[in-house]
């Protein structure tokens, strides 16, 4: 006779397996976040690279002695738009009439290097221009600089949870992150204003499955472009910023730490690194196919 236990785990493997077969993972939306702590743009495809997709968080907001600024200090960040051109970037506030700045998409020969502190890593970074200083400064009411990360600094991962060889942009600490879809329609179900994906600024967002399956991933793909789940996302203060506003409330973390609290932290999302396939253009698209691997990993 099989245990009850043992009715219990198949029985969960089966509608597991059930769910998958009726609601297909797809991925959904594509953002990148150019400057780090500015607001982000959805693209329908995005070429990978190690430290994170093209163009995300290559650039970053510094202080004149190179620390960086993010919404957590800064809120009135989350007011300002980027926008890609096939040569720049362009900059402009939601509400203030600044006109717009264009950041060429490849530093000048002649940038000026700029040590960067951002958490716990020191590294070199290139000034942009004068124009994106003058530009941010006036928008942000502070004195900054924009920075640029060339290819040639290397910045690692984590080694607690990643391999030696595994880079990131000037990201919090991942090149990826991803997001169920499933997981937000739930979280909304428990707020009073439901709110949308941009609270968690995730790179991928995906359709189908279950409310927080992401957790449970080591390894996964995204069409034929395969990652590696490293760390479920503790959340900060940032995700309480209303991005339309800039103003702080108290969700949704007062609500989330209820039941996606683990020890200190408030899980929400998979960090994940990417397993380069040395191909000369990795591409992956919205509607491509998102599937896990069987192993199963523990928060």
């Amino acid at each position: 006779m099989l245990s009850v236990k043992l009715l219990l785990i198949l029985g969960s493997i089966f509608i597991i397996l059930l769910i998958t077969i009726l609601y297909p993972m797809i991925l959904s939306q594509i953002f990148i976040y150019p400057i780090k702590s500015l607001r982000g743009i959805a693209l329908e495809q995005v070429q990978l690279e190690a430290r994170g997709p093209a163009f995300d968080r290559r650039w970053m907001v510094v202080s004149p002695i190179g620390e960086f600024f993010t919404q957590r200090e800064c809120p009135e960040m989350a007011l300002i738009h980027t926008a890609l051109t096939a040569s720049h970037l362009e900059l402009y506030h939601l509400h203030k009439p600044l006109g717009k700045v264009q950041i060429p998409l490849q530093p000048s020969p002649d940038s000026l290097p700029q040590r960067v502190q951002i958490w716990d890593d020191t590294c070199l970074a290139l000034r942009v221009s004068r124009d994106a200083d003058a530009w941010l400064s006036e928008a942000l009411e502070r004195p900054c600089y924009l920075v640029y990360m060339p290819d040639d600094t290397q910045r690692p991962t984590d080694p607690l949870y990643s391999r030696p060889e595994d880079i990131v942009s000037f990201a919090d600490g991942f090149p990826y992150l991803i997001i169920g879809q499933a997981s937000l329609d739930e979280l909304n179900t428990r707020l009073e204003i439901p709110i949308t994906m941009q609270r968690f600024r995730p790179n991928f967002v995906f359709t189908g499955g279950i409310p927080f399956e992401e957790d449970t991933w080591s390894h996964f793909f995204i069409g034929n472009q395969a990652f590696r789940g490293v760390k479920t996302c503790a959340r900060c203060q940032l995700t309480m910023i209303d991005p339309d506003t800039a103003q702080m409330g108290k969700e949704p973390l007062r609500t989330l730490s209820q039941y996606r609290r683990v020890g200190h932290r408030i899980l929400f999302g998979m960090n994940a690194c990417w397993d380069a396939d040395h191909s000369d253009a990795p591409i992956i698209r919205v509607g491509d196919p998102v599937r896990p691997k069987s192993e199963i990993r523990s928060s």
